[in-house]
């Protein structure tokens, strides 16, 4: 109708957070992730944290659409940005992680679980020193379901939680995402609460996390994690976004977020 790009007329009309916030949301989801990781990964950039927390946090499906989109926008594979962008055990977590298929269903393997219980338990707490390897493959390719069934066999079985143990036991980028994973199999709700309660919390706002899990998650699970928040810091989310934020930005922030509940 126009004769223009409607991005480009947006960055010409729009600055800052509200122009950041605006332009993520144009894109489809899969877009919206794969613009993340693509700015997490530039080097004059590198918040490996976020590329991190998306790609840890998504399905295997949501991955496999991620890349597409990745591909076809960037002109390079998202295994290829990894491998230039980050090292030692991460990456291995990183590449992994989006290569391997998981089941995406609700069924657990009990007896798998508890094996893979007394495998990490090897692997971490009973040895000197830690095998990484164990703990990539077992992460990376076990469904939610079935990591929650290992975190429970793990207690049962040794009397402390698998996230000690990862923590007791790792440590850096590589225990963040190997937490990520664990944490999203149990309650991706309650991670993603938590996420932004600490990009809220004291002097200044992490807006780019703020924008990050708002835009991303809208269209997902932000019903649920509005309900975790509020039942977890006694405060709405739409509340603290507001205390938290001002202006045009504000008003599109708590948009996306929707009524106040």
């Amino acid at each position: 109708m126009y004769s223009e790009d409607l991005l480009k007329r947006l960055v010409s009309e729009l600055y800052g957070k509200l122009e950041t916030a605006i332009l993520l949301w144009m894109h489809d989801p899969a877009g919206r992730d794969a613009i993340v990781i693509r700015q997490a990964l530039l080097p004059d950039v590198t918040h490996l944290d976020a590329a991190m927390e998306v790609i840890c946090s998504r399905t295997p499906s949501q991955i496999q659409m991620i890349k597409q989109n990745y591909q076809s926008k960037f002109g390079v594979f998202l295994e290829q940005d990894i491998e230039r962008h980050t090292s030692g055990d991460h990456k291995k977590l990183l590449l992994a992680y989006v290569s391997a298929s998981r089941y995406e269903g609700f069924e657990v393997d009990r007896q798998m679980a508890l094996k893979d219980a007394k495998d990490l338990y090897k692997a971490g707490e009973k040895r000197w020193g830690t095998d990484e390897k164990t703990f990539i493959r077992i992460f990376s390719e076990r469904s939610r379901a079935q990591l929650a069934a290992i975190g429970a066999a793990y207690r049962d079985m040794y009397g402390s939680s698998l996230k000690k143990a990862v923590k007791r036991e790792t440590s850096g980028r590589f225990e963040h995402g190997l937490l990520t994973i664990l944490k999203c199999s149990e309650n991706p709700e309650k991670f993603f609460a938590k996420v932004l309660r600490k990009s809220m919390k004291g002097l200044g706002t992490d807006d780019s996390t703020l924008i990050r899990i708002i835009v991303t998650r809208t269209e997902i699970d932000m019903q649920y994690i509005k309900a975790e928040y509020l039942r977890q810091y006694k405060k709405t989310l739409n509340d603290a976004v507001h205390s938290e934020t001002s202006g045009h930005y504000r008003t599109f922030l708590l948009a996306l977020l929707g009524p106040n509940c």
